[in-house]
């Protein structure tokens, strides 16, 4: 497999580490439900999952099926006989870069915004340049090469649903996430270098995102690479930290120069842009938002979940306990056939202590109802929760327990072998 020399080195480093990370995360999730819930919880969120991702299919689908259609009927299609000039350039990039087949390229009107995307549906690829950006570039000497090269990189660099999904936790952490995102758009940079006829003009093509149709030739390169030198403050560190996207000074100077000086970043802004998990472009203040509604979300379900399963386990302890007291009691009415009028009368203690396996201490407190001989037990020191067994007696004499929660015990804490 040919070695595709246009990837960053950063961006090298960030995708093995992002799925690495992104594995892990997804391996932890299972860990967890299937300790907290089972094969049961991991079905039901499986039914659930699948459902949702039908839902979103469908919604992406919509949403493209509106936007293809738009472009095909609003956009201009670039071929060899219509704007033939930025067809040839199209041809040109995807050679250079070994993009086959040749995507489709469409003009849009822009309405004064300087942008390009790439998008893919349903096996179809397509690249869009806003009128403006094709205007702007016009009298360049690497034209729109540089946007259509950037766009194939994306297309080039664009991660399958299963790679997109194994990723996709690690790609939600503070610093690694906008960091992937930043390495992609470098690696893109250089796949839309790759295609200029020289580094001037490639930088020039950036620049055109900052200085406008207009004044993009009259820029000097010494000062791009001033200015990018200049970017070492805490606030311009962090809001780039946080950010899709770099600087576009730096941008600049990563494809005017092959081993261009760049300043390092101001320390403090990594403790701070440390704290802002990513969620793409919507902003550090959006994407902290987001972090603390997840962390709600998860804590409103994690925890009573959580607290359910451990009084679970002292629940279980607490009726292991508790046979050889049911036994105890049932002797002493067969013997004396009378209920006895406390727990002391029939030789038993009111109060025991358990240990669980983790080897932590439960106390159990039992209540005995001299009307029909029914035990309570009060698990831990609260003492709120607990069971309530109530003895049957048998045509054959013998005495049966059934077990039931105290009241106001939820049914999740109440042990399989707690049998009504």
């Amino acid at each position: 497999m040919t070695t595709n020399v246009n990837i960053s080195r950063r961006d090298r480093q960030l995708a093995p580490i992002s799925m690495m990370l992104g594995v892990l995360a997804w391996t932890i999730v299972g860990v967890v439900l299937v300790r907290l819930g089972g094969l049961a919880v991991i079905l039901g969120l499986g039914v659930t999952a699948v459902l949702i991702v039908l839902a979103l299919f469908l919604s992406y689908l919509l949403a493209h099926l509106s936007f293809v259609a738009h472009l095909r009927g609003q956009g201009i299609e670039v071929t060899p006989v219509q704007l033939p000039h930025l067809h040839e350039q199209l041809e040109a990039c995807c050679a250079t870069l070994g993009v086959s087949p040749t995507p489709r390229l469409f003009i849009l009107n822009g309405n004064g915004v300087l942008n390009a995307f790439a998008t893919w549906f349903l096996g179809h690829r397509y690249v869009i340049l806003n009128s403006d950006v094709v205007d702007a570039t016009d009298s360049n000497p690497a034209g729109a090469r540089f946007y259509i090269g950037h766009e194939l990189g994306h297309i080039l660099r664009h991660d399958n649903p299963v790679k997109a999904f194994l990723r996709w936790p690690a790609l939600r952490l503070p610093l690694l996430g906008a960091a992937s995102s930043r390495a992609r758009e470098t690696t893109c940079d250089l796949h839309g270098l790759a295609c200029c006829p020289d580094r001037e003009s490639a930088a020039r093509s950036v620049a055109v995102l900052a200085a406008g149709k207009r004044q993009w030739a009259a820029l000097s390169m010494d000062g791009a690479r001033r200015q990018a030198l200049d970017g070492t403050g805490f606030w311009m560190s962090f809001h780039e930290l946080v950010s899709s996207y770099p600087w576009t000074a730096k941008r600049t100077v990563r494809v005017l120069d092959e081993q261009p000086e760049l300043p390092r970043r101001n320390p403090f802004a990594y403790l701070l842009a440390g704290l802002i998990p990513y969620a793409g472009q919507v902003g550090a203040g959006m994407a902290l938002l987001i972090y603390l509604y997840v962390i709600g979300i998860t804590a409103a379900i994690a925890i009573p979940k959580y607290q359910n399963q451990k009084m679970l386990a002292q629940m279980t302890q607490a009726d292991l306990a508790t046979g050889p007291v049911k036994d105890e009691l049932a002797a002493y009415y067969l013997r004396t056939h009378r209920v006895p009028a406390s727990l002391d009368e029939a030789g038993l203690d009111s109060r025991r202590e358990v240990r669980n396996p983790k080897g932590e201490t439960v106390q159990l407190l039992y209540d005995l109802q001299p009307s029909n001989m029914a035990l309570s037990v009060h698990v831990g020191a609260a003492g709120k929760a607990g069971m309530l067994y109530v003895p049957h007696q048998n045509r054959d004499g013998t005495i049966h327990w059934s077990c039931g929660g105290l009241e106001g015990v939820p049914k999740e804490q109440i042990p399989t072998s707690c049998v009504p």
